[in-house]
């Protein structure tokens, strides 16, 4: 066993793979973990954005109850386990994806303004212009800590020109991150080139030699993994196990996911637009990595892109033939209402999946979801009406006990969303204004 704390910095190599550690007893109070964390904090707060397109049906998503007494609806109810969790909260406002005299476009402006706060520009050219995403504001603040300063991750592919909602360009409605005001920031879509990423040194040539030897990175840093295991605690020992078996689970995955056929609808629907194959496997495995880059510290800001705004996306497996935003305008039917009721719950049982796996991991003084802020939620919150009031979201995890989750709080109505952002940026120790914020939400604490 180690008489000496391990450094946060340790990491396993071998040849043409680097691979970091997890929280480890051995680690000590984790005092090198740097910024976001606090005195008498065993590890760093992280922050992740999923986002979900088209709005929900709001009747079925909120809560009619305040406070900690609250029934979850039947869009929520994929998420009872983790109710304690969740702060949900009502009121929040993108005023900025409203159109301000622009017109139609609402999709484009409820992805783009959604982590900005700023107005897109109108254009379907080379000008775009927005402001800087809350995921990136962060991502500098603790640039140099981490191996990526950001992961940009989603299930749907977009273009990145050309026009897509009634003159804006394709960017606005498939980016929710943002560098700068002109430098949106593409999601990655394949799980395998996300899982390169985050191991290291890999170049283009290794990772084709190791595919054509059918190696798994782990075979690359088994002499250092072996000799390293063998100076641990046995806790220590147990938590590398777990974390080695769930890289070969996720390499496993991905490669078993690329060689199955994908799920087709009716021939009289066309294939919807996006990446091929069983969309919920993709939506578990881009989950998988998400936590994997938290749990070894690969990265502590995340964004999520579940689907593009306005996506079309048909959803066979569970009975849905129409495109999801065919059936988001809806017209007050009620059998399409319905089925958007099934497409919203089919996305929380997805984030019900992510926030198990967080809470499965071990770490310091709780869980890899105790310190963490995860938010769920949409630019749009009545997809038929297209409106940006009231919005659709959801707050999971703590942050080191700085937040008070099982909570459905009611904000006054036309409260920026970007206060929120702003109170989640203090917990990293960012203080600085996200586009259109007034100020942070004292309501997160109580």
């Amino acid at each position: 066993m180690m008489n000496r704390p391990i450094s946060r910095r340790t990491v396993l190599r071998g040849l043409g793979a680097t691979i970091a550690l997890p929280w480890l007893e051995g680690m000590g109070s984790l005092s090198a973990w740097g910024a976001g964390l606090a005195p008498g904090r065993t590890a760093p707060n992280r922050m992740a954005f999923v986002y979900v397109p088209n709005g929900k049906d709001m009747k079925s998503w909120t809560p009619a109850e305040t406070g900690e007494k609250f029934a979850l609806p039947e869009i929520l109810q994929p998420l009872a386990p983790h109710q304690k969790d969740l702060l949900v909260i009502s009121g929040l406002t993108a005023d900025k994806a409203r159109p301000h005299g622009d017109g139609g476009g609402d999709h484009a402006r409820a992805m783009s303004a959604f982590l900005t706060g700023a107005q897109p520009r109108k254009t379907d050219g080379a000008d775009i212009h927005c402001g800087t995403s809350v995921d990136q504001l962060a991502a500098a603040r603790i640039s140099g800590q981490t191996h990526l300063d950001s992961l940009e991750i989603g299930c749907e592919e977009g273009n990145m020109a050309g026009g897509c909602d009634s003159g804006y360009s394709c960017v606005y409605s498939s980016t929710v991150s943002w560098r700068s005001a002109t430098q949106p920031i593409p999601k990655e879509t394949h799980p395998k080139l996300v899982f390169e990423r985050l191991f290291g040194n890999q170049d283009a040539v290794e990772r084709a030699r190791r595919a054509v030897a059918r190696k798994s990175v782990l075979d690359y840093i088994s002499d250092d993994a072996k000799s390293f295991n063998a100076r641990l605690g046995r806790a220590d020992q147990q938590k590398m196990d777990e974390y080695f078996s769930s890289i070969r689970d996720i390499e496993q995955r991905i490669a078993r996911n690329a060689a199955l056929a994908p799920i087709r609808p009716p021939a009289n629907f066309p294939i919807p637009q996006g990446k091929p194959g069983n969309y919920e496997e993709h939506i578990r495995i881009m989950c998988d990595l998400m936590v994997l880059a938290f749990q070894m510290d690969a990265t502590r800001v995340c964004t999520f892109v579940m689907a593009n705004e306005g996506s079309n996306k048909a959803y066979p497996w569970i009975g849905i033939n129409e495109g999801h935003h065919e059936l988001s305008h809806h017209g007050n039917d009620a059998k399409k209402i319905a089925k958007i009721r099934q497409i919203n719950s089919f996305h929380t049982t997805q984030f019900a999946y992510l926030l198990g796996k967080m809470k499965s991991i071990k770490e310091g003084n709780g869980t890899l979801l105790d310190h963490s802020m995860i938010v769920y939620g949409s630019g749009n919150s009545d997809g038929n009406r297209h409106n940006h009031d009231d919005l659709p979201v959801l707050l999971a995890g703590s942050a080191g006990g700085t937040i008070k989750t099982g909570r459905h709080v009611r904000l006054p109505g036309e409260t920026p969303v970007t206060n929120l952002w702003v109170s989640m940026l203090e917990r990293i120790d960012v203080r600085t204004p996200v586009g259109d914020s007034t100020g942070p939400l004292t309501v997160l604490k109580s």
